[in-house]
């Protein structure tokens, strides 16, 4: 009788899980669970109460089996049904607007156009954010000086990010869906040809972009990028950014964490993602993602001073978990992307968490690729080195001279932290 009420959790679990699957309510798996875990609890009491020849075993049983259950509905109802306190909605700024492309998403986008409209070049440049599901806010570092050059800029929120729309079926966040956004936007705004400055996951983006269509992109930037293929580095082989917090840091991510909410939303992401979605709603799971990475900002940078000041844009948890999981499953790009000869600048910054093969892989596989070492800097290059930054981007972009020389080198550069 002792192992009852584990064994009666586990097969609550369990089914819970298997409902889950088929019935993605959170009032019927859950209902569903709790029915299990007291049949087996009152079958295992009943069992072993006969053994013990007990008086009245199936009554005995019986109050067992509501108890435990009891117990496990109370326990429930203040640590895996007790909410995340969502972060206060804010106002949105004056300047951000919207595109509703024919892929389904409702894209939020800010703009700043060619400083002079006789001088418009006919590229527009496109911010791609990274995350998955970790936006910016407004225009990007180095987007006025590029419109002051005659470039049209653009930054959006990618699909179940920041201002941008969210999915009822969280399973359609794919790779594919973000590249056709992407295109979408490219024919939205009349360009034959893009150029992509893409930051962590977004230089990811803009790789499988580039693989599906070559032909429409003019130039393309990567700024301290995320994998080539995601296949290629199981198990944290990119790198992880929680590896430099201090103390007080690691104690709050731990307890963000480890909550039981999340552990079971974790179970249900496994199989039954949309199961998760129900029982931790976008806002919920949004607001938790934003404090658990206010944990770790402050490892990306050579100083250990936070990368960048905090910002309001929601991010979005259920498009950084499930693109993250296509991503791993999808083919190799790597042979479609050793036949592109699209300029790129790959952006390697000393102190950045992601891991030197990763960033190099964008210069030995892309041929017309050139990669800069940015000494003094961390995964935020752009508020690290400001002025370099901007200066990287209107040389290549304007085909003049870089002002520093291609790194060529298979191993890593001087002071590269070894993550």
């Amino acid at each position: 009788m002792v192992l009852g009420p584990p064994v009666a959790i586990g097969a609550g679990v369990g089914a819970a899980l298997g409902v889950a699957v088929v019935a993605p309510a959170p009032a019927v798996f859950l209902i569903a669970g709790l029915a299990v875990l007291t049949f087996v609890m009152f079958a295992a009491a009943r069992a072993g109460l006969r053994l013990m020849r007990a008086h009245r075993p199936t009554v005995i049983a019986v109050g067992l089996a509501v108890t435990v259950a009891a117990v496990v509905c109370t326990a429930s109802a203040v640590t895996i049904l007790r909410p995340f306190p969502p972060r206060e909605a804010t106002a949105t700024p004056a300047n951000v607007r919207y595109l509703d492309l024919p892929t389904g998403s409702r894209l939020a986008y800010v703009h700043v156009p060619a400083a002079d409209s006789a001088q418009r070049r006919d590229t527009p440049v496109v911010f791609l954010h990274g995350g998955p599901g970790t936006p910016g806010e407004g225009i990007p570092a180095g987007g006025t000086e590029l419109a002051a050059l005659g470039f049209d800029v653009y930054a959006y929120d990618q699909l179940g990010a920041g201002r941008s729309s969210r999915l009822a079926d969280v399973t359609g966040y794919t790779v594919a869906r973000q590249v056709a956004d992407l295109d979408a936007i490219r024919e939205v705004l009349g360009a034959e040809r893009l150029v992509l400055i893409g930051r962590s996951w977004g230089g990811s983006l803009a790789a499988q972009y580039l693989a599906a269509h070559p032909d429409r992109v003019a130039k393309v930037v990567f700024v301290a990028p995320g994998a080539l293929w995601a296949g290629a580095y199981r198990d944290g082989g990119v790198g992880e950014p929680w590896t430099g917090m201090k103390p007080e840091q690691q104690a709050r991510y731990d307890r963000l964490t480890s909550s039981p909410r999340v552990l079971a939303q974790a179970l249900l992401m496994a199989v039954a993602p949309n199961a998760a979605h129900a029982l931790v709603p976008d806002a919920e799971a949004d607001s938790w993602m934003h404090e658990v990475a206010l944990s770790g900002r402050d490892g990306t940078s050579c100083s250990g001073a936070p990368s960048a000041p905090p910002h309001d844009n929601p991010q979005g948890f259920y498009v950084n978990q499930m693109t993250n999981r296509d991503f791993a499953r999808m083919p190799d790009s790597r042979p479609a992307l050793g036949r592109v000869r699209v300029p790129a600048l790959v952006m390697a910054a000393q102190c950045d968490f992601v891991r030197w093969p990763v960033t190099r892989e964008y210069r030995d596989v892309l041929p017309s690729s050139t990669l800069v070492d940015i000494q003094g800097a961390g995964h935020a290059i752009s508020t690290d080195r400001p002025g370099l930054y901007v200066e990287l981007l209107r040389t290549f972009l304007l085909d003049e001279d870089l002002p520093l020389p291609g790194y060529t080198a298979a191993e890593p550069p001087p002071g590269r932290w070894a993550r």
